[in-house]
């Protein structure tokens, strides 16, 4: 089976991140994605970052009707800072029969290489590469590289300029976005009195 594993904070889920698993499992060779939802990033501030547990269950709500779309909380168990090596690591032991893919934005090509042991994972899991907004992947040597190993496949998803940032900043101006969400994690968001 191949799965593939879309990380990020989900702060919140947003149509974008829907549009683009669905994508994925309509357009590639990938039989499921799972939506691998991760701790403090250390590089994203902390007062804007909901409870884990909370962007766990706003992935749960957002995904709940698909049957290849999964909710993972895998990086909520290992040590942190949770680095993506450890995370496969893990995940090959819990599934030895599972090949892993891992989806990411344009722009991770660009430090790709200096993720931890990023050379073991390119031998054992290839990337999906999807285009982001104001992104030219190719802007250093090293992403060129990247780019033509044979293990990085370029994928033509659509762009959607929608970012849980810009969402959050609308939910604090108290602006109407709950089309940017499912209906679920927009009710949900609001009965809680998130991102005020």
């Amino acid at each position: 089976m191949k799965i593939g594993l879309f990380f990020g904070s989900f702060n919140p889920v947003h149509v974008g991140h829907l549009v683009l698993a669905n994508y994925m499992l309509s357009f590639t060779d990938l039989e499921e994605v799972w939506f691998i939802v991760s701790p403090q990033n250390p590089l994203k501030k902390k007062k804007t970052l909901l409870d884990e547990r909370h962007r766990l269950q706003l992935v749960r709500l957002a995904i709940d009707d698909h049957p290849k779309l999964k909710a993972n909380d895998i990086e909520f168990k290992i040590s942190r800072p949770s680095y993506t090596t450890n995370t496969l690591a893990h995940l090959k032991e819990k599934y030895p029969h599972v090949n892993f893919t891992l989806i990411l934005g344009a722009d991770n090509l660009e430090n790709f290489h200096k993720w931890k042991n990023y050379e073991e994972i390119l031998n054992h899991h290839e990337l999906y590469i999807y285009p982001r907004i104001n992104n030219n992947a190719s802007s250093t040597s090293e992403a060129l590289l990247l780019e033509k190993h044979p293990k990085v496949k370029m994928v033509d998803a659509p762009l959607l300029e929608i970012s849980s940032t810009f969402i959050r900043n609308a939910i604090k101006d108290k602006k109407d976005v709950r089309y940017f969400m499912p209906l679920a994690v927009w009710n949900y968001v609001k009965e809680m009195h998130f991102y005020q």
